[in-house]
């Protein structure tokens, strides 16, 4: 799947997106190593420590199908206009799973990151 298709079904995942608090429906795709495609959206929940964002929803779909190590991450919000960042915590998550790299739709077309550019020194333990 190139980069434009990948956008593409972020922007999909993120219309089944639960996001009554924000209004803010964001989808992600994650491609593992063997090139399959999982898709997430962000579930937010009143107690909003209990949200589930877009991209941990896909890191856990291709997790539990057995994926562990993933190439791709792509994420869309489809209510913003500007680019929205994954957050901290899953940016640690991508760091536990080796993304190689990270597209990010916005306004003006997507932007690519390496992991390393967004969370450089990220935590793992020493292999």
């Amino acid at each position: 799947m190139d980069d434009r298709a990948l956008i593409a079904a972020a922007r999909e995942a993120a219309r089944h997106a639960y996001a009554p608090y924000s209004g803010f429906r964001v989808g992600a795709v994650v491609v593992d190593a063997d090139g399959k495609a999982y898709s997430g959206a962000n579930l937010e929940n009143s107690a909003y420590p209990s949200t589930v964002c877009a991209e941990a929803a896909a890191i856990a779909h291709a997790v539990s199908s057995g994926a562990r190590k993933l190439d791709t991450v792509a994420v869309a919000c489809i209510d913003a206009d500007e680019i929205g960042y994954p957050c901290g915590n899953c940016r640690q998550m991508m760091v536990e799973f080796g993304v190689d790299r990270v597209l990010v739709d916005g306004p003006d077309g997507h932007v690519e990151h390496t992991l390393e550019e967004l969370i450089p020194h990220g935590f793992k333990f020493a292999e």
